[in-house]
């Protein structure tokens, strides 16, 4: 069977944060502003179904999975949640 998907060019951490980011606003409804390195995952205001929707946006924009325990749950800034969703993707597509 021919592999029919379009091989993209890969994909580097900076580029994958800022596709996060984008994410975060569209599908959170967040200010940019809000989405900044030291702000707390809390302060984003973020309900619990929100941050669901912003996982699935990912997994289908990088057909991956993204788990919701481990290093996503021990993030504390929202650097370390983007990072931890940056690792994490750039893993499954490895």
């Amino acid at each position: 069977m021919v592999d029919t998907k379009v091989k993209e060019q890969p994909l580097d951490k900076e580029s994958v944060q800022e596709q996060i980011i984008e994410t975060i606003i569209s599908e959170g409804m967040v200010d940019r502003e809000k989405v900044s390195p030291d702000a707390t995952l809390e302060s984003l205001e973020l309900e619990s179904f929100e941050v669901v929707m912003i996982l699935t946006a990912l997994e289908d924009k990088f057909d991956v999975y993204i788990p919701v325990d481990g290093p996503l749950t021990e993030a504390e800034t929202v650097e370390d949640f983007i990072s931890g969703l940056a690792d994490q993707i750039l893993k499954e597509q490895a």
